[in-house]
């Protein structure tokens, strides 16, 4: 199968995440390495949307976040539960959307440059197995289209990935 995605950018939110969707559905492949279905669609996320500037999965191993596949500036490689807006939204089971991560309490600073977030859990049957968790240069880039899509996508990766065999 060829890995090429074509997105037409001049579609509304809603459509182009329909449109990403569908084509990620074809994408990810159980039979292939986690780490390697995880690689695709950060890579897809990132060339898809413009206001992102990381996307990224942390994985849970051992009570704590450790960085997964991402695409963007080097990042923090250790999360504890509870800390920092992907510890938090791991911590709630929650996804979580940051207008201003400088209002955030507690927040991470991994790149001084970003001003917005939105951490999406991977969770199935109410146990974490890790956060998707993207960043963006401009304030307030996330919304609750972006919620909506990113926790089908989320939901989706649980159901075709086997995330138990990486993630203890």
């Amino acid at each position: 199968m060829a890995e090429t995605l074509v997105i037409n950018k001049n579609l509304s939110q809603q459509e182009i995440y329909d449109s990403l969707l569908r084509q990620l559905n074809s994408l990810i492949n159980a039979d292939e390495p986690l780490i390697s279905n995880l690689a695709n669609v950060t890579a897809a996320l990132k060339n898809t949307f413009e206001k992102i500037s990381w996307v990224g999965f942390y994985l849970l191993k051992n009570g704590k976040l450790y960085l997964g596949p991402f695409q963007g500036k080097v990042a923090c490689t250790v999360i504890e539960i509870g800390k920092g807006v992907c510890g938090n939204s791991a911590a709630r089971k929650e996804t979580i959307i940051v207008n201003d991560v400088d209002l955030f309490p507690g927040h991470i600073v991994c790149d001084n440059g970003s001003r917005s977030e939105i951490v999406i859990p991977l969770m199935k049957d109410e146990k974490i197995f890790g956060v998707l968790d993207l960043d963006s240069y401009q304030l307030s880039a996330f919304n609750e289209t972006d919620k909506h899509y990113l926790e089908i996508l989320s939901k989706t990766l649980i159901q075709k990935l086997s995330f138990e065999r990486i993630v203890l």
